[in-house]
Parts: C-alpha cells; sequence; structure tokens
C-alpha cells in the first residue's frame, strides 16, 4: 500500500492518482457541456454517479428565508422574526463596489465564461495535484449559487444540509447541469443578484442586505469601498473572517479583496492602497430575532401566532410544510391584538403583580362575537433570565403553555348554564347544608354512574357554618355556595355539563378529556385563562361561541411580488339559548354588584363575572365581561408549589389571597383602560326574583374584618374556615351578608363542630360584618 510522505503529503502514486481523478472529472465536466442532455457521461465511481441526463431538466430557484413581520390589528409592529435574517433587495439597491468586489474574489472572469470557468478548472486541477490536496476551487459564481439553492431547500435539516454540501462527484455533475440551466435561463446580472441575496455572510446575516445592516447598520446600497470590500471576504469563511470576533484577520482578507480587486482593473492601486490604510469601521447592530424582540409585552403572543401557523392544517396539510412556510418567512401577519387593549392589560398587571414576585399572573381578552384575541400577557417577561419564561401562561400546552390551572368557582356559571338550558329555572332552590357527602350516585355520560364510596364517602363545605340554606341559583352564585352546586349538579348529572363545556370551549389545558365527576361543578379540571376568557364571551355574546383567533390577515412576499395566504377563521356556532345566555349575565351581574367580586367592578359601564380561588390557594382568578369584551385574570405559582398565604403581590401583603382581592382588581383594572371610548352597552337582564330565605342579620362574630355592602360590623372566625374533599375547589361567601365573611375562600375538610361560625345568618347590608369578596 503506498505510504505518505514523511511530511504529511502524498506519495507520487497518490498524486497521480488523485491527477487522475480530477481529470475524469474536468473530461466529465467538459462532456456534460458538449452533450448536455444526449449523451451519458459513462462514469462508475462504484454508482454513485447517474447519467447527465437523469438529473431532473429543471431547477427551481427557492423561495429565500426573509423575515417575518408581525403587526398588530392597527398595523404598527410587534415583533420581526426569521429563520434566517434577510432582506432580499434588487441589484440597483446594492452598492456597486460590493458587486465588483464579490466578482473579484470569487470568480474575476465571471462575465466571460459561461456556467463553468475551464481555465479556472484545469489551473486548479493542476494546483491541486500538486500540493495533493484541494488548494484551489474551481466553483464559479453560478455554480456557488446552485449550491445555496441546495442548502436553502435544505433547510434547518442537519441531513439534508450535509447531502448538500458533500464533496462528492455525484453532487459536483447535478451541480454543473443546474448551473448550465441557469446561466441560460436568468443571465449574469440576475444570477450576482441572487448570489448577493442568499450567500450567508456570518453573524445570522442572510444576504447583503442583512449583512450591511448588521456590520455597518446601513444599507447595502450605501456601502463604500472598504466596507464593500471587507463583506466580500468574508463570503469564504464566515467564522475566520468574523469582524466582530477577529478583526486583525479580517483586516487582511479585506486587504487581499481590495488588492485583487486592483489586479482585475476595478479599482486603482492608489485607491486599494488608501482603502487598506482606513479602520473597518464596524458600526454593529445586534441580531434581534424572535419574540423576545416584542413591543407592548407581546412575546407571548407572538409565540402564539407562530403556534398558530405550525400547527393550523390552513397553512399546510403536513408539519413539515407548515414549519417551511414559517422558516422561509417573508410574511407579513396583521393580527387581532387591539394595541389599547394590550397596554391596559400590561399596565394592570405592572401595577398589581411585579415580575420579582413569588407568584406570576396572566391575562387574557377576547372579543364576544368574533373570538379575536385582544389582549395576552403576563407577570413574568418572555426571556431566559431570572423571572423570566418562556412558557406563555395563558394557553393549552400545545400552543406553548403549561398543564393549565383549576379554575375554582369561575366554573359554576358554566354548570348553571347547562342546568338552566335544560329547564331548571334560576329559582330553583336546594337545602344547601353547611356540610354534606357528595350525592351517592351521579348520572355521567355514555350511561355510565359516578358512585360515592359508601364506606368513605367524600363530602364538602361552604365557606363557613353560618352558610346554609335554601337558597336559589342568584344567591347561591353570588355568594359562591358550594353545597348548592353539587347538588345541583347531582340533579342534573354530569354530562350536561360536560357537553356545555365542550360547546363552550372549555377543555383541560394538557389536552386530557374532562373527568366525568360531581367535583367538576367546583373546577378541579385545569384549564387556561385564554379558554375561560372564551367561554364567558359566549354568555356576553348571548349564548354564541366562537373559536379563538389571533390572525386577521397574511401576505407573502414572492420575488417582487406579494401575495395573500388563507387564514384561520373563528367559527361560531349557538352554545345555548339567549335567554340562557342572559340569565347567566343577570346572574353574575349580581356578583360583581352584590357578591364576591365587587372589587372587579367597573365604574362607568355594567360587567358581569365570576371570582374563583382553588384548593389550598394555588391560584386565583376573576373572570368577567361586558357586552363588547370579556378577560381573565389568573394568579398563582405555575409550578403549583407556593400557596398564596403570607404573600406578598405587587408590594400588597396578603393574608391570604382570594379571587376577588388580587385578581378582580387586575380585571378591573385592566378592562377600564381597554374599553376606554368604546361604546357603553348593557345586558339583556332576566327578571329573577329574589329568594324567599331572609336571615335576621343581626349576629356578631370576632376576629373578622370590615366590609359589608351596607354591613356595620365585624366578621366571625367562622367565615375563615370550611372544607372541601374530593378534590374540589371553591370560593364563597357574599357581602355584608353574615357574619364570617365574604372573601371566596377554599375550604378544607374538618370534623363537624370542629370551628363554627359565632353568629346568625343574615342578607345583604343587615349583617353586621362580612368582608367584600
Amino acid at each position: 500500500m503506498p505510504k505518505k510522505r514523511s511530511g504529511g503529503g502524498l506519495s507520487p502514486t497518490q498524486q497521480a492518482a488523485k491527477f487522475l481523478g480530477v481529470s475524469v472529472l474536468a473530461g466529465a465536466l467538459m462532456a456534460g457541456i458538449a452533450l448536455p442532455a444526449a449523451g451519458a457521461l459513462g462514469l462508475a465511481a462504484k454508482g454513485s454517479v447517474q447519467s447527465f441526463d437523469e438529473i431532473p431538466a429543471n431547477l427551481k430557484s427557492p423561495q429565500l428565508s426573509q423575515r417575518t413581520t408581525i403587526l398588530d390589528s392597527q398595523g404598527q409592529q410587534i415583533a420581526s422574526v426569521y429563520s434566517r435574517d434577510r432582506t432580499v433587495v434588487d441589484l440597483k439597491d446594492i452598492s456597486p463596489y460590493v458587486q465588483k468586489a464579490i466578482v473579484a474574489i470569487e470568480d474575476s472572469r465571471f462575465y466571460q465564461h459561461g456556467a463553468i470557468d475551464l481555465k479556472g478548472v484545469l489551473r486548479a486541477l493542476n494546483k491541486n495535484a500538486q500540493e495533493g490536496g484541494v488548494a484551489q476551487g474551481a466553483s464559479t459564481l453560478t455554480q456557488q449559487l446552485v449550491k445555496n439553492y441546495f442548502i436553502e431547500e435544505a433547510g434547518d435539516d442537519p441531513t439534508k444540509v450535509a447531502e448538500a454540501t458533500q464533496q462528492t462527484l455525484g453532487r459536483k455533475i447535478k451541480e454543473l447541469k443546474y448551473a448550465i440551466q441557469i446561466e441560460e435561463k436568468l443571465g449574469k446580472k440576475k444570477i450576482l443578484e441572487n448570489y448577493l441575496n442568499i450567500t450567508f455572510f456570518g453573524e445570522q446575516a442572510y444576504g447583503v442586505e442583512a449583512a450591511s445592516q448588521r456590520y455597518f447598520s446601513k444599507h447595502a446600497k450605501d456601502l463604500n469601498l472598504q466596507e464593500s470590500a471587507l463583506l466580500a471576504g468574508i463570503v469564504q469563511s464566515p467564522s475566520r473572517y468574523d469582524p466582530v470576533n477577529d478583526e486583525a484577520e479580517a483586516t487582511k482578507r479585506r486587504n487581499t479583496v481590495l488588492q485583487r480587486m486592483a489586479e482585475v482593473g476595478d479599482i486603482s492601486q492608489k485607491q486599494a492602497d488608501q482603502a487598506k490604510e482606513q479602520p473597518l469601521g464596524l458600526h454593529p447592530s445586534q441580531p434581534k430575532n424572535g419574540c423576545i424582540t416584542a413591543v407592548k409585552g407581546a412575546g407571548f403572543f407572538c409565540d402564539y401566532v407562530r403556534d398558530v401557523v405550525l400547527n393550523d392544517p390552513v397553512f399546510g396539510k403536513t408539519k413539515e410544510a407548515r414549519a417551511k412556510l414559517w422558516n422561509q418567512g417573508g410574511l407579513t401577519i396583521r393580527t387581532t391584538l387591539d394595541p389599547q387593549a394590550q397596554d391596559s392589560a400590561q399596565a394592570s398587571i405592572r401595577k398589581h403583580v411585579y415580575q420579582s414576585d413569588a407568584v406570576a399572573t396572566a391575562a387574557t381578552i377576547v372579543e364576544p362575537g368574533t373570538g379575536k384575541i385582544l389582549a395576552m400577557g403576563q407577570s413574568r417577561p418572555y426571556g431566559f433570565g431570572q423571572n423570566e419564561t418562556q412558557i406563555n401562561l395563558s394557553v393549552n400546552s400545545d400552543m406553548g403553555g403549561g398543564a393549565g390551572y383549576q379554575p375554582g368557582s369561575t366554573f359554576k356559571p358554566i354548570v348553571a348554564a347547562a342546568a338552566i338550558e335544560g329547564g331548571k329555572p334560576p329559582t330553583q332552590q336546594y337545602p344547601s347544608p353547611y356540610e354534606m357527602p357528595y350525592p351517592s350516585q351521579v348520572q355521567a355520560c355514555d350511561g355510565k354512574v359516578w358512585r360515592n364510596d359508601p364506606n368513605n364517602p367524600a363530602k364538602l363545605t361552604n365557606e363557613n357554618a353560618s352558610e346554609h340554606g335554601p337558597y336559589g341559583m342568584k344567591e347561591a352564585t353570588a355568594k359562591s355556595v358550594n353545597t348548592y352546586y353539587v347538588q345541583l349538579i347531582g340533579d342534573i348529572g354530569i354530562c350536561p355539563v360536560t357537553e356545555m363545556a365542550k360547546k363552550m370551549g372549555v377543555h383541560r389545558a394538557d389536552g386530557r378529556a374532562i373527568e366525568q365527576a360531581p367535583s367538576i361543578a367546583l373546577g378541579t379540571q385545569e384549564v387556561s385563562p385564554l379558554t375561560m376568557a372564551n367561554a364567558y364571551a359566549t354568555f356576553a355574546s348571548r349564548g354564541i361561541y366562537c373559536t379563538p383567533v389571533a390572525i386577521e390577515s397574511i401576505t407573502q412576499k414572492v420575488g417582487s411580488e406579494e401575495k395573500s395566504l388563507q387564514v384561520p377563521k373563528s367559527t361560531c356556532s349557538r352554545a345555548m339559548s339567549e335567554k340562557t345566555a342572559d340569565t347567566i349575565s343577570t346572574i353574575l351581574k349580581g356578583v360583581v354588584e352584590d357578591g364576591t367580586g365587587q372589587e372587579a367592578g367597573l365604574d362607568n359601564r355594567p360587567s358581569a363575572g365570576k371570582t374563583g380561588t382553588t384548593d389550598e390557594r394555588y391560584a386565583a382568578w376573576f373572570v368577567g365581561y361586558t357586552p363588547n369584551m370579556a378577560g381573565a385574570v389568573w394568579v398563582g405559582d405555575p409550578a403549583h408549589k407556593r400557596q398564596m398565604k403570607n404573600i406578598s403581590i405587587g408590594g400588597v401583603w396578603n393574608d391570604k389571597v382570594y379571587g376577588g382581592q388580587v385578581p378582580g382588581p387586575i380585571w378591573r383594572d385592566m378592562m377600564t383602560g381597554a374599553l376606554t371610548g368604546k361604546p357603553v352597552e348593557d345586558f339583556h337582564l332576566i327578571d329573577i326574583p329574589d329568594d324567599n330565605k331572609k336571615g335576621d342579620g343581626q349576629g356578631k362574630g370576632h376576629g373578622g374584618n370590615d366590609g359589608g355592602k351596607n354591613g356595620a360590623g365585624t366578621g366571625g372566625i367562622g367565615g375563615l374556615i370550611g372544607g372541601l374533599t374530593a378534590g374540589g375547589t371553591a370560593d364563597g361567601g357574599t357581602t355584608g351578608n353574615t357574619t364570617g365573611g365574604t372573601f371566596p375562600t377554599p375550604t378544607i375538610s374538618l370534623p363537624g363542630n370542629f370551628i363554627q361560625g359565632q353568629t346568625n345568618g343574615g342578607n345583604k347590608g343587615n349583617g353586621n360584618g362580612g368582608r367584600r369578596g
């Protein structure tokens, strides 16, 4: 076996073999040019080279990947994202110095030869044979353009990129045939333009315009001689000649380009020498890509838009097709994001919850009747640093969110809607005792039955012992009475509730099915803020549910033209009758006027909503709406580890967090700003007779806080304790109704008579206590 020389070069035998191989390639290339489609090359090479005429006849220029611009509903830019940072420009918008520099250093005979430079091939063959390796290349700009086409088509797939750049005889033959076609079809100027737009200049910059902005913060048409020479020099090895990281090496390479320009007559030697004396003159701009660059705190909404494109079949039948569309970019995406609503949401979030807090908040606003997402924000910004995250806390896991959060009592209106739609009147009363076991059995879907364990029955309680029925639906909802709603679902069955939830677009954030258990009435199934906001929009739109949408329109730049793309449309359907929806609005309007949600009430327009506080205070909610906007606010620990007890949130100390206390004011301020200047609309209210049950309202407790709407006393300790079983969550209470308090408090299971409220019950304004919820 021939051996290498001690100096590391090839032996004479190996040099001869090398020369023979490259000579065969040269002969093949020449034969291909002479007979591009008629005769086979006759090369075997162990079967790795196809005959020339077996290669597909037409090479389609790829759609070059470019920046995608995401706009809000008013046309203002939210973010600029790209797979490859590129802005395609015409040759007239590229400095003549750049054009001359790239030709001089990469292919000085570009305008004299065809697809292949035969003199260059022979020169390179001779040089490489002498050196025993690849000391000199022979690819023309046209051939390099073809190679870049292959790389562009490969996208970000490392296997395809390797195939596109592998140094094989077969790839070279394929490259040459396409180069011949391109020379015939495009001409020199278009080839040069395409080359300058496709080639990689390092530092994430693809194409000369992006490179000019990256290194000099100017347009490519404004580059001077030495700047042009620098960029032209980078192309051969973007990492080696990176001027940002190795100024000395980049300077040497720039000067080599300047000298070559003088040698071919593009500039005088004097011009070259003067330019060599100039500093690089860098004025770099930092690469800015992705949703992390989004303004107005819209990084997560930007990410949601990206996930819509990658997941919705309207953008391609396969995952690969959709990814290709996104990566190619060149899109202008006009979204549904309302800048006023987004600004208001972020301002309210910043006011009430700090980025550094132990818990976070997420808020979303949608438009009833259209499904348009108007705002989406959270207290922990989009990013990679401390107290930052890339998880969108407002959406489902398949759209970049987490596993969701128990909605607590904000789920109760869905139960009420199912009951009313099924024929139950809003005056329906139940005994609603302070404590009770879950029903022994409850009808579920598909003929199945949920059964309580007779030996160890699951139980639940209300907020305090003085909170007992009988209650009608309106008062039970205002006070968030757990036992009422469990009796209600026990009466109508589980299936009508899960079916109503489905019609309203309510589904678990992790994609699993909602469990068939009566505890769902207390909000035990994890959902996202977007899901809840959109569900309540169904009430606001008088029973019409519309799927959420984030994109208004998309145009894509293809060459010098723009074409419109199809986008997902909201699908609207009737989830319940107008009367049912109006009844729920009447009930929930009472929650913000006289119930647990008073701190969320809007001063200048009608509103409706519901509080929710989950087991152990891992999460607190307020979900509400006006006729023209619906919004959801969640506060909690995304990791579900920090209970919201003895905690500072937004600089305010909280012994215990309630749905009406922290999320409520966030919702109020968010919606107030979002609705400023919008028409004041009222609900279509239903007359619901007051409940007959009355209390003397004269009891007095101890240890509570002032707060009833018209109450004058103190709430008892009984208002702070309750019970919960079967994984349910709850929030209860009312305003000024009973001593015992009205903050929505989740309950825990305690033995009977362990702690009892110390007063009698009462009605609104008559009791001597009760904190607002």
